[in-house]
């Protein structure tokens, strides 16, 4: 099944249109809305925490959500919640009762406790996804080109594979400080697979992605390339780069594949038979030398995992192991050499 996938925000670096207003020019929700909009289209959560007191709180309305670019985004693919940290509300929270924890002034609510624990700094923001099972805490005033990773994180899932500094940390070598240690990786098309098979046989990577996908382009820039990983993949793999979006009829293992629209989505029908049904932006396809497909790994991988993957595969070690049995083998400190003095 094709999923549903939201607009990326490749432009939003480049984007710093500001209206200030106090409350920015974000659609803000309390908590109980945003829950109820969550029951019938679920979407992450962005709470911003903060107090009447705090000038940081009151910056970042005036700046990074007035950032008519960041704004938009927001309130295209989150539920952003507004929310006083010491409020003397009662609010419900998936399922739970969470109350004032003192009428004093200036002491934290319980559901501000519950997420920011014992680090009560403001402004605090908690990014919610997975039917409230994954939080992303994150502290102090976030200016707009700051906050951009951790909102492609969110909605392109990359939370699921990743974990957020090593994704913001290959977010800014593919936008912003691309001058990085990295190994030239050599690419083909997938019409060139059946030919390139004939005369050396390799296994096959086929990275299915589309234009508008951030993650996509950050496993381009930095994921294949990283010098644990790109010496392997020249010499162990054909590494295939198939864009979803292109339009032409392609004649693979004698079949034409054509583009045509899934749910009203236009998408090639290569990318989904190689993806098996199962197409996420980006999508990894793993086949062996006779386009037997292995294995289909969705949504980004980055080269911290991507280097077990592709010796898993490329060792034949996956017919004797699971994955994980790999991973702790492969990770082991060498054996101590022996030997007589």
């Amino acid at each position: 099944m094709l999923f549903r996938f939201i607009s990326a925000i490749t432009l939003l670096l480049s984007l710093s249109t500001f209206a200030q207003n106090e409350h920015g020019l974000v659609n803000w929700l309390t908590f109980k809305e945003a829950q109820e909009k969550n029951k019938t289209v679920q979407k992450p959560f962005l709470v911003d925490f903060y107090t009447d007191w705090c000038g940081w709180c009151k910056h970042m309305m005036k700046t990074t959500y007035s950032n008519e670019g960041l704004a938009s985004y927001i309130n295209a693919n989150f539920y952003p919640v507004k929310f006083d940290a010491e409020t003397k509300d009662t609010i419900e929270y998936n399922g739970k009762i969470y109350k004032p924890s003192s009428p004093e002034p200036r002491t934290a609510h319980e559901l501000t406790i519950k997420f920011l624990g014992n680090k009560l700094s403001y402004p605090s923001t908690v990014f919610i996804t997975n039917n409230y099972e994954y939080n992303l805490l994150v502290q102090g005033y976030l200016e707009d080109q700051k906050i951009q990773p951790m909102l492609i994180f969110m909605v392109e899932n990359a939370w699921r594979t990743s974990s957020f500094d090593d994704y913001n940390r290959h977010f800014t070598h593919t936008f912003l400080d691309t001058v990085f240690p990295k190994v030239p990786v050599k690419t083909y098309d997938i019409t060139e697979l059946e030919g390139l098979q004939k005369k050396a046989p390799k296994k096959v990577l086929i990275n299915i992605t589309t234009g508008y996908c951030n993650s996509c382009m950050i496993m381009k820039k930095t994921a294949f390339v990283d010098t644990s990983l790109g010496n392997y993949i020249n010499k162990n793999y054909y590494l295939v780069n198939l864009d979803a979006s292109r339009t032409d009829t392609i004649v693979f293992r004698g079949q034409k594949f054509y583009h045509a629209p899934v749910n009203n989505y236009p998408v090639h029908q290569l990318a989904l038979a190689l993806s098996s049904n199962r197409l996420t932006f980006p999508t990894l396809s793993i086949m062996d030398e006779q386009f037997n497909l292995l294995d289909v790994l969705n949504y980004y991988q980055g080269p911290e995992r991507l280097k077990y993957v592709v010796r898993y595969f490329g060792q034949n070690d996956f017919k004797t192991k699971t994955f994980q049995q790999f991973v702790d083998d492969y990770s082991k400190p060498p054996a101590p050499k022996t030997g007589k003095k």
